[in-house]
């Protein structure tokens, strides 16, 4: 059992992250055997949820003429457009069905219309907080482990923003899945290294 300053966060493992979903990355299903042994071993456990309202900023369908994977500029910078997913209340937007849920907390994000959130930290602006920081503070939790998908963005930008507010951050590799768009995955993995998080498998 791992100390109790140490946390677990699993990233989106739902529906339309996983095969057949709107937005699937490959594999994705293939960790929760994984992920369900290693809730195990935390006393700690919090679990994020994409949670976007229909219409989302972020989609591609909310943009004319835009097409999945685009990049356009938004008030706070560049975002990917993507396929309608995870939109609040549907299946594509809950738990993978053999994922435990039994943690301590699930962290909603990407509620707001306007503005995308990858981080279990901040929304895309890297200002608004998600209040997770606060929770963890508070817990006295000061060690943290990420799984989840996908490893090159909401897991990336977690583990990045966990690393610069001062928690000690790893980033468990074998857990993990990618989309790997246009050098994403190498870019990330690269981006976290610099960032002072551990990526072990």
């Amino acid at each position: 059992m791992q100390p109790v300053t140490h946390a677990l966060i699993v990233i989106d493992m739902q529906n339309d992250f996983c095969p057949s979903g709107a937005l699937a990355v490959a594999g994705g299903d293939a960790l929760v055997p994984g992920i369900n042994a290693l809730m195990a071993q935390f006393r700690t456990v919090i679990l994020t949820q994409d949670w976007h309202p229909a219409g989302h900023a972020s989609f591609a369908s909310s943009q004319p003429g835009a097409a999945p994977m685009d990049v356009i500029r938004m008030p706070y910078g560049p975002q990917v457009l993507w396929p309608d997913h995870c939109i609040q209340g549907t299946m594509g937007a809950a738990f993978h069905a053999a994922l435990r849920t039994d943690g301590d907390l699930i962290l909603r994000k990407g509620c707001n219309p306007a503005i995308d959130s990858y981080s279990a930290f901040f929304e895309n602006d890297h200002r608004t907080p998600t209040g997770l920081e606060g929770y963890l503070r508070t817990r006295g939790i000061t060690h943290l482990t990420l799984v989840g998908l996908a490893l090159d963005f909401c897991v990336n930008y977690s583990a990045v923003d966990a690393a610069t507010l001062g928690f000690d951050v790893t980033v468990r590799t074998d857990l993990c899945r990618a989309i790997d768009a246009g050098g994403s995955l190498d870019a990330a993995m690269a981006g976290m290294r610099d960032a002072g998080v551990a990526l072990t498998a």
